[in-house]
This record gives structure tokens, C-alpha cells and sequence, in this order.
């Protein structure tokens, strides 16, 4: 039995569920992507490249194109997350990644194209019904989870945000797809989100306010 067979075999039942090994693992990988994310550490990047290559399994399996082609965007996005956030670390006089709020202009171009993107992926999904079930779904998880890892890249406290949104839509989603695992899995998701969001939030005050006492002095 080949790794890749193994992975979309059944782990066991809950419920009436069937979860996955690939559903399981890939998740609990993912989780602590975010938790990893939540306490700015570059591993949070590589740890997203290897859930996405094993959720690919996961949706594969359950048929849902949309999520293999978000969790193929997971993989790429990752590589460059990791990459920014190495290179930010260099940069840093502590070593740390600095968080902050996204400008009004940075926070229009992230909505525009969330809203865009959803459009365009959805009229993919309409036009070639074979790649999605449920092509607004899929299309705005697909592009939220887009939004919210590019977000995360830059180190923008909206990050958090996105990831509320995108949570609100996958966890029915999720369970209503068979994926049961994913669905608990957002649902601690969202969890992780609120004290992620705290946390970043308080951080990137700390960081304003040492600058306007050096602009004041």
C-alpha cells in the first residue's frame, strides 16, 4: 500500500463520520501552522507547505477541486511566506517579526481583491461544474484563505480577520463535504483566531508607541 493509498484510507468513525487519515493529519498539521503563526514563528510556514500537500490527498479524495486548488495555492504561498518572513527576521534588530495594521490603502486593495478574486473563481466554478459543488463557497474560501496567508505574509494584524471570515463558511462546509475532521478542526480554528487576533493587536500597539515617543522627544 502506497503512502499517498494510506493517507485516504479511514482513520475511524465518529458519529456516522468518516475521517480520513489524510483529513486528520493534514488538519492537526494546519492547526499548528496557526498556532505557530499565532506566536510568530517562521515554522508556521513550512508547517502550512506540509499540511497543504497532504489535504491535497484529503480533497482529492472527496472530490472537491476547489479545495485541492486552494490548498495547491497553500503550498505556493507558503514557500514566499516563509521566504518574507525569514528575510524579515535578518531584518529585525530583535529577530522578530513586527506586526502591524494595515494601511486604508493596503486594507482597500486586500477587500477589492477578495471581492474580485471571489467573482472570477466563482465564474470558473460555474462555467466547468465538475471543478466544485458549491462554486460560491468554494470560491470565497478559496480566495479568503488567498487574502488572509497574504496577509500573514506581510504581517498585518487584518490577518486574523480574514480568517474569522473564512471560518464562518468552512466549518458547515466542511462537514456537509464528509470532511468531518476539518470542520472540528475550524472550529478550534476559530478558537486560535481570537487569541491570535488579541495578541497581535496588542502587539503592534506596543510597537506605535515606543515610535511616537521617539517622534514626541
Amino acid at each position: 500500500m502506497s503512502a499517498l493509498h494510506w493517507l485516504n484510507t479511514e482513520a475511524f468513525t465518529v458519529l456516522g463520520q468518516h475521517i480520513l487519515w489524510s483529513d486528520m493529519i493534514g488538519n492537526t498539521i494546519g492547526l499548528i501552522a496557526l498556532a505557530l503563526g499565532w506566536r510568530r514563528s517562521v515554522l508556521t510556514w513550512p508547517a502550512q507547505f506540509l499540511s497543504g500537500v497532504i489535504l491535497v490527498g484529503a480533497y482529492s479524495s472527496a472530490h472537491l477541486s476547489g479545495g485541492v486548488g486552494k490548498q495547491l495555492l497553500v503550498i505556493g504561498i507558503a514557500l514566499w511566506g516563509w521566504r518574507a518572513w525569514t528575510r524579515g527576521r535578518q531584518q529585525a534588530q530583535d529577530g522578530s517579526i513586527a506586526v502591524r495594521f494595515a494601511g486604508w490603502r493596503e486594507r482597500g486593495l486586500l477587500l477589492a481583491g477578495a471581492v474580485v478574486g471571489t467573482v472570477a473563481v466563482a465564474g470558473l466554478f460555474l462555467a466547468v461544474p465538475s471543478l466544485s459543488w458549491s462554486p460560491w463557497a468554494d470560491a470565497y474560501i478559496f480566495v479568503g484563505t488567498l487574502v488572509a496567508m497574504v496577509a500573514q505574509a506581510r504581517g498585518l494584524v487584518e490577518f486574523w480577520f480574514a480568517w474569522l471570515l473564512v471560518d464562518l463558511v468552512g466549518v458547515p462546509l466542511a462537514f456537509h463535504s464528509g470532511l468531518a475532521f476539518s470542520g472540528l478542526v475550524y472550529v478550534v480554528y476559530f478558537a486560535l483566531v481570537l487569541w491570535g487576533l488579541r495578541d497581535w493587536w496588542l502587539r503592534s500597539r506596543t510597537s506605535v508607541k515606543p515610535a511616537l515617543e521617539g517622534a514626541a522627544a
